[in-house]
């Protein structure tokens, strides 16, 4: 490797990680409010140290582009700005032995992205929703809050005012356990503490309306026993699309083509189009990656220091309307006849279109 592209490469390399991580932070803002939630509610800090990392591989389908997009415009802006382009050119350098190994890098981004995005995002999302049901077994009694209505428990309704540890005070419940009875529980406080996967209330000054099927009436007592059955028990989930993997959608997609007896034949072309498009989008997603670097690169050459604030305003128009014009055609995946599988690389073919207008002009 000569000096120059070795300094180039290095350049580029520095300015990548600084941009994704800068990203990174920027697009976790969100998880990190949904960290800060679970904090609050007392989920232990293994827990949350999981759904940190399950969280971040998320992000990653944007972080990288964008971040290679940066770095392109940010360090052959420079070059062009500090004259080294132009000195390029009168030494008799092809400047298109400088992009090589920029473009060579964007493209071992892409086939990352391509594993990301089918393999790596899918466990992640699936994992997320594993936790995200097991939190409440984990918690257990933190999952109360004051002053919000639960009603994630069975049949059961619940609101307290203020908790003190495992003492909750000024309850109202409203109990649908048992069949054809409706009850409403009011106490001072509460006693809370679990049996396996029940909650168990030991109510204080209680109002109960009604008492039982044959005692229709109000019944007061000083102490009353109140069981949650089954309320802490882990949620199954059935898994998305979003969940599947590259071999596990592939699968799909031909076990829909072969189901054209079990299913009406416009239900099963919207699932097969709805299949087809998010696999194909996450093929789109991985190449923006490349096509950013291809565009990033001539603008950067194109920019000079007095119009550097157009050349970044330029680079946000061109992803914003990559993603744009990825959105719009996914937002046709209901509509078979728009082919919207084939209509979502309409932002990769125009990147490269323009990228083979650009770079010619800048050599």
């Amino acid at each position: 490797m000569k000096l120059i592209e070795r300094y180039i490469l290095t350049s580029f390399l520095t300015a990548f990680f600084l941009a994704w991580m800068v990203f990174s932070f920027v697009l976790t803002i969100g998880l990190l409010v949904k960290i800060a939630q679970l904090i609050m509610r007392g989920v232990p800090l293994s827990t949350i140290g999981t759904f940190m990392l399950i969280g971040f591989p998320g992000t990653l389908a944007f972080t990288i582009p964008l971040s290679l997009l940066v770095s392109s415009l940010l360090i052959f802006s420079r070059l062009s700005a500090d004259s080294e382009i132009s000195a390029m050119r009168a030494c008799g350098i092809n400047l298109l032995s400088v992009m090589k190994y920029p473009i060579l890098f964007a493209i071992f981004c892409t086939f990352l992205s391509v594993f990301i995005n089918n393999e790596i995002v899918p466990r992640s999302a699936e994992a997320r929703k594993k936790l995200r049901n097991s939190i409440s077994v984990e918690v257990g009694l933190d999952l109360l809050e004051p002053g919000k209505i639960i009603s994630d428990f069975p049949k059961v309704k619940l609101f307290f005012a203020k908790k003190q540890g495992n003492w909750l005070y000024d309850i109202l419940a409203f109990d649908n356990s048992k069949p054809g009875l409706s009850r409403e529980i009011r106490a001072e406080k509460a006693l809370v503490s679990t049996n396996g996967t029940d909650i168990i209330l030991d109510l204080q000054n209680v109002r109960v309306s009604p008492l039982d099927i044959d005692k229709p009436g109000t019944a007061t007592a000083s102490r009353f026993r109140h069981v949650i059955s089954n309320a802490i028990t882990q949620k199954t989930f059935t898994r998305n699309i979003k969940m599947l993997r590259f071999f596990e959608i592939r699968d799909a997609i031909e076990a829909l083509k072969a189901n054209r007896d079990n299913l009406p034949e416009d239900i099963r072309r919207i699932e097969l189009c709805e299949y087809r498009t998010r696999y194909q989008r996450r093929f789109v997603e991985a190449c923006a990656a490349f096509c950013f670097v291809l565009i990033g690169i001539p603008l950067g050459i194109k920019t000079q220091r007095k119009d550097s604030t157009i050349g970044i305003a330029i680079s946000i128009v061109v992803s914003l309307s990559f993603y744009l014009f990825l959105i719009l055609g996914e937002s046709f995946q209901e509509t078979p006849w728009m082919y919207p599988y084939y209509l979502i690389w309409l932002p990769v073919v125009a990147c490269i279109g323009l990228a083979t207008y650009l770079i010619p002009k800048n050599l």
